[in-house]
């Protein structure tokens, strides 16, 4: 009676944990808060990709990917637009 007790437990835990981690996972790249924009100009070598943010967000973003982790970018911002347009530009004339 007591093994199973505590193994009842320990799943439980287990689950809650993992449930626990997974939200904050998905959450943590998802959206952007106000706090988490970063308002400098970006240098391009320092980008090495980036996500917009879903719809359902409060704030308009973009997760820009740099070597250190992830800063909220608003994407209407003009250096960022430029970084697009030239993106776009290297990517036509690759193909």
């Amino acid at each position: 009676m007591k093994i199973s007790l505590a193994m009842l437990i320990l799943l439980l835990a287990a689950a809650w944990t993992g449930s626990q981690g997974m939200s904050l996972r998905s959450n943590k790249a998802e959206c952007c808060s106000e706090k988490k924009f970063f308002h400098r100009k970006i240098p391009e070598f320092k980008i090495q990709g980036y996500l917009e943010t879903p719809s359902t967000c409060t704030y308009r973003a973009v997760l820009v990917k740099l070597q250190k982790g992830l800063v909220c970018v608003d994407p209407e911002k003009k250096w960022f637009q430029e970084y697009l347009r030239k993106q776009k530009k290297s990517n036509s004339t690759s193909t």
